[in-house]
């Protein structure tokens, strides 16, 4: 893992392929997911914050909860429960959030906002004084998974929407994998794109990802869609 300064009170921390954030308040920090390596997610934030961390779960897929077990409990929508407990097999008790509830974190608040489609529980994090976005795996400019029971096409676009409804409240997109930093405008093209998906009109091609799974990559242009073969 490794910190990297994206103003002086926010980081990412990169994970291989993943990325976490630590977002620090004037009496809290909050971490943005936990990473895939096992390596101590929490014990970078200490070094980078003298404020106490807590830790909150964009969504339970596994390369976002590795380091989970550190924390006493973490946040974490009630949608996403079953992704973590029976399928990416998390272990700890989590407090549920909920859709438009903010987070104080002093001098500075966060607003969950909630983008089921890639995962039913799936949430992006608002900070409201900062004008900065952070999406999980939503909004990206590499490869969006779209297969699998945990994900759904339909509720993806509504999400996308949802989020280009609201780009008046943010300037800049940070997202957990791909780019640090995206153009907003790319919400849009995805909603687009991913319409096209809907109706069978993007370019595709099959192609084998990490553990051997063959799935259909639908060439979205910013970014590519990946379905069930």
């Amino acid at each position: 893992m490794k910190a990297e300064k994206i103003d002086r009170t926010t980081y990412s921390i990169e994970d291989g392929f993943v990325r976490c954030f630590l977002i620090i308040g004037e009496q809290k920090a909050l971490l943005v997911d936990s990473g895939v390596s096992g390596e101590s997610a929490l014990s970078i934030a200490k070094a980078l914050t003298d404020k106490p961390v807590e830790l909150i779960c964009t969504h339970a897929d596994r390369d976002h909860i590795a380091g989970n077990e550190e924390f006493c409990h973490f946040m974490m929508h009630p949608s996403e429960a079953a992704n973590y407990y029976n399928i990416s097999n998390g272990t700890g008790t989590f407090i549920p959030v909920e859709d438009n509830q903010t987070l104080d974190l002093g001098g500075r608040r966060i607003r969950i906002i909630l983008i089921p489609g890639h995962t039913p529980g799936s949430i992006a994090l608002l900070d409201t004084e900062r004008r900065m976005l952070f999406p999980g795996d939503s909004i990206q400019d590499g490869d969006i998974y779209l297969f699998g029971p945990m994900r759904e096409m339909h509720s993806y676009i509504l999400s996308l929407r949802k989020l280009a409804s609201m780009e008046y409240l943010f300037d800049s997109v940070h997202p957990s994998h791909g780019s640090l930093s995206v153009d907003k405008s790319i919400i849009h093209t995805l909603a687009s794109k991913a319409e096209l998906c809907l109706e069978n009109r993007l370019p595709k091609a099959s192609v084998t990802i990490m553990g051997g799974k063959t799935v259909m990559r639908h060439d979205a242009t910013v970014a590519g869609f990946l379905t069930e073969a």
